[in-house]
């Protein structure tokens, strides 16, 4: 049997963060898949693999957590391309979602096969088995309705097969996904525990560890706002809505198309358009650098403003907290628009990550954080059940 792998996965709305092992991996995948046929078209297949694994996910899932099993996909950058790309529905539960668990399975696969990682797993004539040991998330909206323990059932007590199929290196192998264990914890948790401790769940910002905070968590299809007293989520004041930037986002894709005849092929090419560096709010119309500030500004100021609205009735609700810290991918979007509407009003005292990677990998962060606390406490308890064991088999 082979070892336990530690993976810390966060399956946002947008995209796929997983960090594994020791710290020695991570992943980075576009949440979009994508229906497809086994022998997918490929221009110059004897090239195949000289290409990056990460823009030619093509694969089979066979899973008893699936509603639709034994699919074939895209995943990622490649699903992109797909005629017929699928993203999370405004509405949606991610624990109730096919997408969530075929992204989950892909990116555990990508690491067992990753040949830094041959000597973690068995493999037999081309078929790796996986242990893992995963630390996830659900939004709080989810994990206040108990749909974490439906979502962790599915995942644990069966096997989780991936089949690559045209996809670069990795060709025609299978992995076996087997749970030891699965811990699945609420984002807003999640996003304090980071906040306010090391990897070794060692106080780093004492300034924080007894305040009164609110973490707003703005997602791709979902925004959950914490409520951190006494050093723990108030359950009963901690709120989800039904409000991301999914269908802002669609919104500007779609005015482009109609005003500028520019098809663009995800939320995730929008989410380029307003966050890139350079030319920032400008696409190519013909050839011409074009702006689009006009449709990016309308859209997102309306968003930012439902979003403060909000945060204000959360606050008046929870007087006495002292910070909101915006976090998630949903934050760097709205980023500029909340801060102004917040000078321009009474104004809260609220915060942000500047470090865009920090934000972006926040709940993947806390996850690894908490699933390695679990792991290094679970293994310290083991020598002495063995030696229980043995003290029995004596007596």
């Amino acid at each position: 049997m082979s070892n336990s792998r530690i993976a810390a996965v966060d399956v946002g709305n947008d995209s796929l963060k997983g960090i594994y092992g020791k710290l020695e991996s991570d992943l980075y995948i576009p949440n979009v898949i994508a229906r497809d046929i086994e022998d997918r078209p490929v221009i110059g297949i004897e090239e195949l693999d000289t290409k990056d694994p990460l823009d030619g996910i093509h694969i089979r899932v066979h899973s008893p957590a699936l509603q639709d099993n034994n699919a074939i996909y895209r995943v990622g950058n490649l699903a992109t391309k797909s005629d017929n790309p699928t993203e999370l529905d405004p509405g949606s539960a991610k624990s109730e979602e096919d997408q969530t668990l075929v992204m989950l399975f892909a990116s555990l696969a990508l690491d067992a096969v990753d040949p830094k990682n041959s000597a973690n797993f068995r493999n037999q004539n081309g078929v790796v088995d996986a242990n893992y040991t995963l630390g996830t998330g659900l939004p709080l909206r989810e994990v206040k309705e108990g749909k974490d323990v439906g979502y962790r059932s599915r995942l644990l007590g069966s096997v989780h097969q991936v089949e690559f199929l045209v996809t670069p290196k990795y060709q025609g192998k299978k992995v076996n996904i087997k749970f030891d264990e699965v811990k699945v914890y609420p984002e807003g948790f999640a996003a304090y525990i980071n906040l306010v401790m090391d990897s070794e769940l060692n106080i780093i910002n004492k300034d924080l560890i007894d305040k009164r905070i609110l973490i707003q968590d703005i997602g791709g299809l979902s925004t959950d706002i914490a409520v951190i007293k006494n050093r723990n989520v108030d359950d009963d004041k901690a709120q989800g809505f039904n409000l991301g930037v999914a269908e802002s986002l669609e919104a500007i894709r779609e005015e482009i198309r109609s005003k500028h005849g520019v098809e663009l092929d995800s939320r995730r090419d929008v989410v380029d358009i307003i966050t890139k560096k350079n030319d920032r709010n400008h696409i190519m119309v013909r050839g011409s650098r074009t702006s689009v500030h006009d449709i990016t500004d309308r859209i997102l100021l309306e968003l930012a403003k439902k979003q403060y609205r909000h945060l204000r009735n959360v606050w008046q609700k929870n007087s006495q907290s002292e910070i909101c810290y915006f976090v998630g991918g949903g934050s760097i979007v709205l980023k500029d628009y909340l801060k102004t509407l917040n000078n321009n009003l009474d104004g809260y005292n609220i915060d942000f990550f500047e470090d865009e990677k920090e934000s972006i990998w926040m709940m993947s962060n806390a996850y690894y954080k908490l699933i390695s606390d679990f792991n290094r406490k679970n293994n310290k308890d083991k020598p002495q059940e063995k030696r229980e064991e043995k003290n029995k088999v004596k007596n």
